[in-house]
């Protein structure tokens, strides 16, 4: 519950009668200027008029209301000005692709600050469906090359603090791929704020710089990626976004193509489709950019299961082949945070791509073909034995069965609410086998699982 003044609010009554808004649309444009951020409010013409009468909601609605009564009024608003007390951070804060490096490191470091101090708008923040598209676009039209620049730090850092980011980062990787993203994100997020974001204010030559942003870039992008893995959307989109600015900051093409493609490949899951085909195509750019054809081939790959999930086998297809010749004349030098994009990750891939295409025959074949992976990568051989639990579960649901007990127990070890997915996708499609005893405990065990970690 909000604080109550004494008084009512007769600012906020006069900016409600000069823009001539009722109760009820000044209500409906805050939860739709809420949706637009990713916070999810519920207010009616009810709540209105309780802030009328002197109640402070909660951060970060009261920016939400000067921001909405500034689009109305024509003219410049704030929180004081509605008789309110701002918060600490805005609601919007890194979803923003940000037009100068100082305001980039800015953003990011607000986020991370936010983020380990758990503010209220960010538990929770649901996938805000405007903002990718609006940072790809800024990303592609920014002009360049930038010149970090050193913070107003007294401390000089130099190389060996770049490279135990670089070795910091390794390592939560590497714990990302083996236990999900819901058991180091939060330590991620903690070391980005304590460590990383004192350097970046820190004094530093341009080509320490340059190293810093990219390091930082990736690990935030980390970050990301652990968050989309416990379904925490909006607020991986906030970390995806300030990764993609940071790299542009650090003038990597490469990484910037990786991170966009991470967008692509989140947008598909949500269930943006059409994004998603948009954001794999800006990352083909910066790919080609790069000069990495295997980073051009993930690109093309991510854009492939963009059409599948729209049913375009056609442009699918097209996706398919594009990413398999640019695969074919890929040499083995890479970035490691491409170190897991091979053979069995394409396989990985194609299969989805027939899976949401509803075949379940080159499904099977190429979740097969997944299975042949480097070790380390536990979350992603459950999934991918889970890709092949479902296809295999009308044809043999005994098979689907060992298949998917394999995938149950290495998700046992993962906190990663995707991994809880892809095995309730093996519940759904052993269904219609429901009398068959050991398909009923499987599917019992799926729930109870599930259900606990719900």
């Amino acid at each position: 519950m909000g604080r109550q003044p004494k008084q009512p609010n007769r600012q906020l009554a006069d900016l409600v009668t000069e823009v001539r808004l009722s109760r009820k649309g000044l209500a409906r444009r805050v939860v739709e200027r809420g949706a637009a951020v990713g916070v999810e409010l519920a207010y009616d013409h009810t709540a209105v008029g309780r802030w009328l009468g002197g109640e402070q909601p909660n951060p970060p609605v009261p920016e939400l209301i000067a921001e909405v009564l500034t689009e109305v009024a024509g003219r410049r608003v704030t929180t004081a000005d509605c008789g309110m007390v701002a918060g600490q951070a805005s609601a919007d804060i890194g979803l923003e692709f940000s037009l100068s490096i100082a305001e980039a490191t800015a953003a990011a470091t607000a986020l991370w600050r936010s983020d380990v101090e758990r503010r209220r708008f960010l538990v929770g923040a649901s996938y805000a469906v405007a903002v990718y598209p609006a940072a790809s676009m800024r990303w592609l039209t920014m002009p360049g090359p930038e010149h970090p620049v050193s913070g107003q730090g007294f401390r000089r850092i130099g190389q060996t603090d770049v490279d135990a980011v670089r070795t910091m980062t390794a390592a939560f990787r590497d714990l990302d791929n083996r236990v999900g993203g819901g058991k180091v994100r939060a330590t991620i997020v903690q070391y980005l704020h304590s460590s990383v974001a004192p350097l970046l204010q820190s004094s530093y030559p341009e080509p320490i710089g340059r190293q810093l942003f990219a390091t930082a870039a990736e690990l935030t992008k980390l970050a990301g990626w652990a968050a989309y893995d416990l379904e925490e959307h909006g607020l991986a989109q906030r970390y995806l976004i300030q990764a993609l600015r940071m790299s542009r900051a650090a003038g990597d093409a490469g990484l910037g193509a990786e991170i966009l493609a991470a967008m692509s490949h989140q947008a598909t899951y949500v269930g943006r489709p059409g994004d998603a085909v948009d954001l794999a195509r800006a990352a083909q750019i910066a790919a080609r950019t790069a000069g990495l054809a295997v980073l051009e081939s993930e690109c093309h790959m991510v854009e492939a299961h963009g059409h599948a999930a729209r049913s375009d086998g056609s442009m699918c297809a097209t996706s398919l082949n594009a990413a398999e010749r640019a695969y074919d004349r890929a040499d083995h030098a890479r970035p490691p945070w491409l170190d897991y994009f091979d053979a069995a990750y394409l396989s990985a891939k194609t299969a989805h791509c027939f899976r949401d295409l509803g075949d379940t025959a080159r499904t099977a074949q190429f979740a097969e073909l997944s299975l042949d992976m480097s070790g380390g990568y536990t979350r992603g051989r459950a999934f991918n034995l889970c890709l092949l639990a479902s296809a295999r579960a009308d044809e043999d649901p005994h098979e689907a069965v060992r298949i998917g007990r394999e995938a149950l127990a290495l998700a046992a070890g993962l906190e990663s609410r995707r991994s809880l997915a892809y095995l309730r996708e093996v519940r759904h499609r052993l269904a219609p086998h429901a009398d068959i005893p050991d398909v009923a405990e499987f599917r019992h065990r799926v729930l109870e699982v599930a259900t606990r970690a719900d």
